[in-house]
């Protein structure tokens, strides 16, 4: 029987964003790719329907992907995809369709990876920790301190944003789309989203969506 009724599902994910994982879990670089559109955009139409909003994210179910899969997600809206493969390490993907997490839940070394993650303080590097799993996990190994711990340690910081994947996303797009002067005194931010900048490893400068900004006259 289903964990929950479809009914149930717009204000149990309050605050929370959700992601195709395809209609019906498929290994979908084994079939044929009618079949994927297929899987994709009703498992996305569904969730659409249910949230009253956009779903642009996903989840390969069984890890399964292919470069043909990432371009035909890409045009059908997918902005990003998680793989299961982890990393253990704290960088943003290179592809966001093919991203790849910190590490999983059941991570052994979940808490020291928390630890080194909170305790990092070089505002030089961007860093980004990154934990995927499965709820009923937790039911079935019956750990859900696991999550709990970790989340009362990582929780109500200041100095962390706690972000969605498409979040994310569209934030690094902005930020990559910002527009520079060829002497890098003055920027343009063409997007509808304020980027932030640090100038001269001192100032945090907020860069406001469509405006062009003196960046001489905020460092003065």
């Amino acid at each position: 029987p289903p964990r929950f009724e479809k009914e149930q599902i717009k204000e149990l994910y309050k605050g929370h964003e959700i992601a195709t994982h395809t209609l019906t879990h498929p290994t979908i670089a084994r079939c044929p790719m009618t079949k994927v559109v297929e899987e994709i955009l009703e498992d996305r139409r569904g969730l659409e329907k249910a949230l009253g909003t956009l779903v642009r994210g996903h989840a390969y179910p069984n890890g399964s992907y292919s470069e043909e899969i990432k371009t035909l997600f890409r045009q059908m809206g997918i902005a990003y995809a998680r793989v299961v493969e982890t990393t253990g390490e704290f960088e943003l993907p290179d592809d966001f369709m093919e991203w790849k997490a910190t590490c999983h839940h059941n991570d052994p070394q979940l808490m020291e990876k928390a630890r080194y993650f909170a305790e990092f303080h070089k505002p030089q590097y961007l860093k980004l920790m990154y934990v995927w799993g499965h709820s009923y996990e937790f039911d079935n190994n019956d750990n859900w301190n696991v999550i709990e711990e970790f989340c009362e340690y990582m929780g109500g910081r200041e100095d962390i944003w706690y972000a969605t994947n498409i979040e994310i996303v569209d934030y690094m797009t902005a930020a990559k789309n910002l527009q520079f002067s060829a002497d890098c005194e003055a920027v343009y931010n063409p997007s509808a989203a304020s980027v932030w900048l640090v100038l001269n490893d001192k100032v945090r400068a907020e860069i406001p969506g469509g405006q062009y900004v003196d960046l001489n006259a905020l460092i003065k």
